[in-house]
């Protein structure tokens, strides 16, 4: 009965938006492994793998804030298809550079067009779902995402000890795999929402997400979250390498176990806490456990340990995100959901690029425990 209640009541479009994302995410192996990849297979410094990064970050940027506009202007069909099938075809090339100031370059042209698809699948989200059923629409997208989490990094660390190339093309078919289907099976719907989100865009421009001073408030305060968050599985990988020992596959599964545990038990948490508490208390909660993850990487290295770690890494996760998400999208009206969802999505590659850019460097002049350090901190601030 509880997961009939949980899962119950939501728009086939939105399992159909699940299915999209499960496919496209478990062929999330690149980013997963794109530290590991630079310093050990085009022997990068550690630097220069955080510039790396960094392109990434600043594409992501410029992606997601592109991708709101447009979504409010073209539709969310249009920006999905676009985003998934270009990205993809995109990773094809990727694969075959190997100088540091091309990996840069071609790093923020995959990212730009990669991160388009966030704000306009948050947008989707929101037009296929109704208000009762928002929260767990988001909660089943994203287990979709986990789910797919959960298996791509494992296969990525397969596929990493044969060939790293392999984590390119896994990441392309894919993501072309998800636009194909996208265009199959939700086109007409699109369309549709398309040409109404166009007209409403014009009625109301001076609406902003930039002068909403609440909304930034909360953004500047997920963006420090984010950047404690992110590095677990973007910058730390090379920590998990090099200080824990740990080899390609059981990093996979140590990242794995993260989108495993997200899609067994967050919508089950989602269903019972929803109402109890506000969104705000549940987001607080979610960031005191990334505390808690810090304060084991601080005291042991040994692999059970990291799998309690990210255990309370995951948590934080299942507790703060979703609700964040939510948050994000009720404070937008119909007509500006895009550009609400891009200053949300948007947060993730300023944090990206912010961690990315320190933690390489703070490995690199001061070492890994001063990175955890300064990691933990933020997690406190953003308590």
């Amino acid at each position: 009965m509880l997961l009939k209640n949980a899962y119950g009541g939501l728009s086939p479009k939105i399992w159909l938006l699940a299915l999209v994302m499960l496919i496209n995410r478990a062929g999330t192996m690149v980013v997963a492994f794109m530290t590991v990849y630079t310093t050990q297979k085009l022997h990068f410094s550690i630097e220069n793998a955080g510039f790396v990064m960094m392109s990434f970050g600043f594409g992501a940027i410029l992606g997601s804030y592109l991708g709101g506009k447009l979504t409010d202007v073209f539709g969310y069909f249009f920006v999905q298809f676009g985003s998934l099938f270009i990205g993809g075809l995109l990773f094809f090339v990727v694969a075959e550079i190997q100088t540091f100031e091309l990996l840069c370059v071609a790093t923020f042209v995959l990212s730009a067009f990669g991160e388009a698809y966030r704000p306009a699948n948050s947008v989707s989200i929101a037009h296929l779902s109704t208000p009762d059923t928002f929260t767990r629409s988001i909660s089943l997208v994203r287990l979709a995402i986990n789910l797919g989490w959960a298996v791509g990094p494992v296969l990525g660390g397969i596929f990493a000890t044969r060939d790293y190339k392999y984590l390119f093309w896994a990441d392309g078919v894919t993501n072309i795999l998800a636009a194909i289907i996208v265009l199959i099976f939700l086109h007409s719907k699109y369309v549709k929402k398309a040409k109404i989100s166009k007209a409403e865009a014009k009625l109301n421009r001076a609406e902003s997400p930039w002068r909403d001073s609440t909304f930034m408030i909360f953004m500047v305060f997920t963006t420090i979250y984010v950047m404690s968050f992110s590095p677990l599985f973007v910058v730390l990988p090379v920590y998990y390498k090099e200080i824990c020992n740990m080899s390609e596959f059981q990093i996979g599964l140590l990242m794995g176990m993260n989108g495993l545990l997200v899609a067994l038990v967050e919508m089950l948490i989602i269903y019972k806490l929803e109402g109890k508490y506000t969104k705000l208390q549940l987001i607080t909660f979610g960031c005191f456990l990334l505390v808690v993850n810090y304060i084991i990487y601080l005291n042991f290295t040994a692999y059970a340990w990291m799998l309690i770690g990210i255990t309370f890494a995951t948590f934080s996760e299942i507790f703060a995100m979703p609700f964040m998400n939510t948050y994000s999208i009720e404070r937008a009206k119909s007509h500006n959901q895009g550009q609400y969802s891009a200053v949300y999505a948007m947060s993730w590659p300023v944090a990206q690029i912010g961690s990315s850019l320190l933690g390489t460097q703070v490995i690199a002049g001061l070492g890994y425990t001063a990175l955890l350090l300064l990691l933990g901190g933020l997690a406190v601030v953003a308590t």
